[in-house]
């Protein structure tokens, strides 16, 4: 009992602990010509494999891997050389086998874990350089599934597509070169530690085209239609798609800026109704530097934005999820429609990812996904907050002002209770729950309050 006690304790202190570690992925690789000859000098960084002049691929370590915690922030930063136009950048997760120190993307399981756009960034202005940054939680879970990195080693792809020739003539200092954008990748995470086991992880679809002018990226020609199906191995108790597309190219009264209706259907059930695009497109104005594409001179409202754009030059694209409980082991369908698409002359597509993270037991979402990441325990707050009778035999009660949302944790760190429409005072029913300690959080104003008390029968 006194172990189980100071594991708890152990436990109860990494929750209160606002510690963030943060791994650095790349760090200001310089990428190349998309359409050119590939680069063989300079060299990328120690460890960092150039497999195309747009596409860098870097191993994690298994110390990196083991400090991956319960939460997982993806920053990306663009800094401008010589592409001045809007271009896709995204970043991938590679799964290659262990007795490899390298691979080739094409024969291995790779997902997408997030997509961005660059803006129209002139290098002689400021700011040169524009953030991305993503919340991929669930991809915690993966980093650190014992049945995954048991079998695979990790690699992590940053992927900016860059073409030089418009730059070459237009920016100063840019005449004659091949270089096009420096990318940078870190990975902020927490120092909880997240479940390491009984995760499924299903790669579908990576960048795939997905269009109605393409024997491989439609169902039937003529119709932007895609399906993929997905054989489950095992029983799940909670799974979700996480899915990711974006426009492009098609030129004037095509497919690039036009907001179009998507569905996704799932065993012919739909499941998710979306159309793609901003509000506006004005926050993202500031990194677009060089006086082309379409930001125009002067500031418009979100009506206007609205009337033809979807596509955010300096913004990243939105990642998906379609939750769907529980599934059953055996053959699923995924469908995605566009079904008003013009695809002009045969130009344009819509890069097509899909992946499916499901758990054999237990949820993907993580109970700190409610509540801020970085946690900070306030005593004068903490002390407003009364639990009463301690120790307790059939019902609690909790109270405190201003308290936004409440989750009781036991010792094992499972959430047994949780509410997020909180009342001044509360009383919880006790007698389902077993004896031992357990601890009440209560967000409060944003802020994180632990309060500990005991169920004795």
């Amino acid at each position: 009992m006194k172990k189980l006690f100071l594991y708890f304790l152990f436990i109860i202190i990494a929750l209160q602990s606002n510690a963030q570690t943060t791994i650095q992925i790349f760090d200001k690789v310089l990428y190349f010509d998309g359409y050119g000859t590939r680069v063989d000098t300079p060299l990328p960084p120690a460890g960092v494999i150039r497999h195309q002049n747009y596409l860098y691929a870097r191993k994690m370590s298994d110390a990196e891997l083991a400090s991956i915690g319960s939460t997982l922030q993806m920053k990306v930063t663009v800094k401008a050389s010589c592409d001045n136009y809007d271009r896709i950048g995204n970043v991938n997760l590679a799964l290659v086998s262990k007795d490899s120190s390298s691979y080739n993307p094409k024969n291995v399981p790779r997902i997408e874990l997030g997509r961005f756009i660059t803006p129209f960034m002139n290098k002689n202005i400021k700011p040169d350089s524009v953030p991305y940054l993503f919340e991929i939680n669930n991809v915690a879970l993966l980093l650190r599934d014992t049945g995954i990195i048991n079998h695979y080693n990790i690699w992590i792809e940053l992927e900016i597509f860059g073409v030089p020739y418009a730059a070459n003539t237009q920016v100063a200092g840019c005449s004659g070169r091949n270089d096009v954008f420096f990318g940078s990748l870190v990975f902020i995470t927490n120092t909880t530690p997240p479940v390491k086991s009984n995760n499924i992880l299903m790669p579908m679809s990576i960048s795939a085209n997905f269009n109605n002018y393409q024997v491989s990226a439609t169902d039937t020609i003529g119709k932007t239609t895609k399906t993929f199906e997905v054989n489950i191995p095992s029983d799940l108790t909670d799974a979700s798609f996480y899915l990711i597309t974006s426009n492009h190219g098609s030129n004037s009264g095509g497919e690039e800026y036009v907001r179009r209706n998507h569905f996704v259907y799932v065993d012919d059930s739909l499941k998710l109704k979306y159309k793609p695009g901003r509000i506006s497109c004005e926050p993202f104005r500031k990194y677009n530097t060089q006086a082309n594409g379409i930001y125009g001179s002067t500031a418009m409202t979100p009506s206007q934005w609205q009337s033809f754009s979807n596509w955010c030059p300096g913004d990243k694209i939105d990642i998906r999820r379609i939750k769907m409980g529980a599934m059953t082991a055996g053959l699923h369908k995924f469908k995605i429609e566009v079904p008003d698409a013009v695809f002009t002359g045969s130009q344009g597509n819509f890069p097509l990812s899909v992946y499916l993270h499901g758990k054999t037991s237990g949820t993907i979402d993580n109970p700190l996904d409610t509540v801020p990441v970085v946690i900070t325990p306030v005593d004068s707050i903490s002390a407003t907050v009364k639990i009463y009778p301690n120790p307790v035999s059939d019902v609690v009660n909790i109270e405190g002002k201003g308290i936004n949302a409440l989750m009781i944790i036991d010792q094992l760190g499972k959430v047994v209770y949780k509410r997020s429409d909180f009342v001044d005072k509360v009383i919880i029913n006790c007698h389902q729950l077993s004896s031992g300690i357990y601890i009440a959080q209560l967000n409060i104003n944003n802020q994180l309050v632990y309060k500990k008390f005991v169920i004795s029968r």
